[in-house]
């Protein structure tokens, strides 16, 4: 997986998410502020420009310290894609297999290869 392909992948993970959180919280009032940081992810999909970088770790923020319960529902991959303050939310031993993961990755791109993501995390968490 080279980079572009990363990003595509990471962004379908976002906009999948965003969507079921949608899904979720459509029958509640448009005022409520749940259903509000579901409409702020949907939007933050849909950006094609910096907002994906300047205002996801202030969403993902809403969502692990205000609604906790559905922060199981957030792809681990995208805390680490966002970085920053989103590390927070993720353990030393998860994020050091982030960590490797990325060394791999930039490792085979420097290589002129691509990286199966799946196949080299289920290889790091012997899987196979």
């Amino acid at each position: 997986m080279n980079d572009e392909q990363y990003l595509l992948h990471c962004r379908e993970l976002l906009t999948d998410f965003a969507r079921a959180l949608s899904r979720r919280t459509e029958s509640l009032p448009p005022e409520d502020t749940l259903r509000q940081l579901a409409g702020d992810f949907e939007r933050l999909a849909r950006d094609s420009g910096s907002g994906l970088y300047t205002e996801a770790a202030t969403l993902v923020d809403r969502l692990f310290t205000t609604y906790p319960d559905f922060a199981p529902t957030f792809p681990r991959e995208l805390l680490w894609f966002f970085g920053g303050d989103c590390l927070h939310f993720m353990p030393d031993d998860e994020i050091a297999l982030f960590q490797q993961l990325d060394e791999k990755r930039s490792q085979a791109a420097a290589g002129g290869n691509i990286l199966d993501l799946q196949a080299a995390r289920a290889k790091l968490l012997n899987l196979q």
